[in-house]
């Protein structure tokens, strides 16, 4: 059902009906025909257009972050500051857009040779609700940047977000053809992904998901960048500022309700401070307040859906049945909305299945570790490979987790965050490709060597 169910409540609000073969088929070949004309737009029309959009996300940003919590649940502060982020996406591009794709002269033999990069045509993108406005824009901004076209399937709980993604593109000068949403089922998508006006696909969601579209496009040839979340670890050593430590390691779990990708997950954290941790990291964790997300003092509001929330508690759960223990939550929180008490889990089994799955909600596992070269052996220890997060003023450590860690990203003394300016992106279970930064905008672009004797 593709439909507005409110978290906090539990109501739905307004239901949508899929769009029909033929709708679709109307909007595949605008975004086709669009391509041809939109990619031999001057660069000045298609930065102007970037900062017109950012203008339009920065003035509604009250309205457009009020969408987002009624949607998916996110606190109403975190959702302004979702729409303020993507207006800083489309302004890295609209200013340093030319740049990136400027011709590159490469010194060999020939008079003259360089590389050019241009636009591939329309790309599908296939989007999660967690984020429902940065995680479109992170794609849609280089995207049209480098002059393709591209159409959004998004999560079925957000449709309000995507139309209105669509309608802040088209106000702020998009031809109507540049950027279109396509609400319509998953298994819509892979008759999209099999279209021959279809270059290329963009996913951000679960493996399952990211296998699907893969598969697919790799049998049509088609290029594919995905990003299929984390089990990120955050790693404290004893030269760390513990008390900035366990703030941010706090708020590091709960950042959207616990349901981000990049959230920290497991903390890794060094044998002598550890007994100290747990417990301000437990308290700290109790204190937090849990209620409707509309509300300024709010620090977690509910999960997504009810079925997101039952998948949590289930997998709570089972991480106790393998010998984990409850220091403190583990409940469904009674009443109306999708609410989970914030959770941490201890002496979790690294063999149990469960230890190396992916909690998306207000759930933290603690581990051990006797120095750097294990706390590394256990975050490794995962399928995933998104981000990491740690906290040492020792620089040799540093030196051994910024080389020794199997992940996209490594954030020293910080929590991680996405940043226009930096790649952003995965390895092994987390994915493969890059976006943001002068490796997203390249991504979908034909790197073309060109050779004149």
């Amino acid at each position: 059902m593709i439909a507005t169910i409110n978290p906090a409540t539990g109501k739905t609000l307004r239901e949508f009906p899929a769009l029909s073969s033929d709708d679709v088929e109307k909007k595949l070949q605008l975004a086709w025909s669009t391509f041809h004309s939109y990619r031999h737009t001057p660069w000045p029309d298609r930065a102007r257009a970037l900062q017109k959009a950012a203008e339009i996300l920065e003035t509604e940003k009250r309205e457009l972050g009020a969408l987002m919590t009624t949607e998916m649940g996110k606190t109403l502060g975190s959702a302004i500051a979702e729409a303020e982020k993507c207006a800083l996406g489309c302004r890295y591009y609209a200013e340093n857009g030319e740049r990136l794709l400027a011709d590159e002269d490469v010194q060999t033999n020939a008079s003259r040779s360089f590389v050019r990069y241009q636009p591939l045509g329309p790309i599908l993108a296939v989007m999660p609700w967690n984020f429902p406005f940065w995680q479109v824009f992170r794609f849609a901004a280089p995207a049209l940047a480098a002059g393709n076209t591209g159409l959004l399937k998004h999560a079925p709980n957000v449709p309000q977000c995507a139309l209105a993604i669509a309608d802040v593109l088209h106000r702020a000068g998009f031809p109507e053809g540049a950027f279109q949403t396509l609400l319509i089922e998953a298994d819509q998508v892979d008759a999209l992904l099999h279209d021959d006006r279809i270059v290329a696909a963009t996913l951000t969601g679960s493996q399952r998901a990211g296998r699907s579209v893969a598969s697919a496009s790799g049998s049509q040839m088609k290029k594919t960048v995905l990003e299929l979340g984390g089990s990120d670890p955050f790693i404290v050593m004893p030269s760390a500022d513990f008390e900035e430590a366990v703030t941010m390691a706090v708020k590091a779990r709960v950042i959207n309700n616990g349901q981000s990708c990049i959230a920290a997950k497991r903390f890794i954290v060094a044998d002598g401070i550890y007994p100290e941790f747990e417990q301000r990291f437990v308290d700290r964790m109790k204190a937090l307040k849990v209620g409707d997300p509309i509300a300024a003092d709010t620090e977690v509001g509910p999960l997504a859906t009810e079925k997101i929330r039952d998948e949590l508690h289930d997998q709570v759960q089972r991480a106790v049945a393998a010998g984990g223990r409850l220091l403190t939550g583990g409940r469904k929180i009674g009443g109306p909305g999708f609410y989970y008490e914030p959770t941490v889990l201890v002496d979790v089994p690294r063999s149990s299945p469960v230890s190396r799955e992916e909690f998306f909600g207000p759930v933290a596992m603690l581990f051990r570790a006797r120095d750097a070269e294990e706390a590394i052996e256990l975050a490794n220890d995962s399928p995933y490979g998104l981000g990491s997060s740690v906290w040492t003023h020792d620089a040799s450590e540093q030196a051994k987790f910024e080389e020794g860690i199997d992940a996209g990203q490594v954030f020293v003394n910080a929590t991680v965050a996405s940043d226009p300016r930096l790649p952003f992106g995965g390895v092994k279970g987390s994915g493969y490709g890059r976006e943001l930064g002068v490796w997203g905008i390249r991504e979908f672009v034909n790197i073309k060597t060109v050779w004149c004797k």
